[in-house]
């Protein structure tokens, strides 16, 4: 696990909703894993070169959002998956159809948007934008999708749900190809950018209505970069 705290901590007003992200965004990309331990919060706060106060105040928000549990006698540990996540990830050891992933991806993740506009916290919104910011034009076709993986699943993380994070990561393996095929081209990842950027001004707003929007707006555009290059392939 890096304490490292990356540039835009000490650009937010916030250390602690700075730190919590920090936190939060290692723990949605499995960096820091279900049942990890964190180092005791003397050492935490000397190795990130912040004060125990904050630390304590991130720690807080974790803890609030049942992303890390306290224990007497085992220290801080990321909370371990539920009976029902693993039920979940087992079922995306088998096939799936990409259309029948699609069309679940198009049903859920409006909704998902809608939910993270109202539930997302300061450290969420500092999350995203961060992504957002990395979204710069002239990206590489697989550091643009690897941002978008990353967007997509922290706008689910931002929902509050472990249960839809991991329906998430799931719907994201099934769809990957389709994925990869709306980064290939430069119009195609502007295009992506793009709807990004107004999903996150309306869960910012912490609009829902318009997050729905904006997040179904985006999974049109990519249905319709598809369908663009499967009828140039025939």
């Amino acid at each position: 696990m890096t304490t490292d705290l990356p540039p835009f901590v000490h650009r937010n007003r916030s250390v602690s909703a700075a730190v919590a992200a920090h936190f939060e965004k290692l723990i949605a990309t499995g960096e820091l894993a279900p049942g990890a331990r964190l180092p005791a919060e003397r050492d935490l706060a000397a190795s990130m070169s912040i004060s125990r106060a904050s630390l304590r105040e991130a720690m807080h928000e974790l803890e609030n959002k049942q992303l890390i549990e306290r224990r007497p006698g085992r220290g801080t540990i990321v909370t371990p998956r539920s009976s029902a996540e693993l039920e979940l990830l087992a079922l995306s050891d088998g096939t799936t159809e990409a259309d029948n992933a699609a069309e679940l991806r198009y049903l859920v993740e409006p909704s998902v948007a809608g939910l993270a506009a109202t539930r997302a916290t300061a450290a969420n919104l500092i999350q995203l934008r961060e992504v957002l910011d990395q979204t710069q034009p002239g990206l590489k076709p697989q550091r643009s999708l690897e941002l978008d993986i990353e967007f997509h699943l922290l706008v689910a993380q931002a929902a509050r749900n472990p249960l839809i994070t991991t329906l998430h990561t799931m719907t994201t393996e099934w769809t990957m190809e389709v994925r990869r095929h709306s980064h290939a081209t430069e119009r195609a990842r502007r295009q992506s950018r793009d709807g990004h950027r107004a999903i996150l001004d309306a869960i910012e707003s912490h609009d829902a209505e318009a997050a729905r929007a904006a997040m179904a707006r985006h999974l049109d555009d990519v249905r319709g970069l598809i369908a663009q290059r499967n009828q140039g392939a025939e």
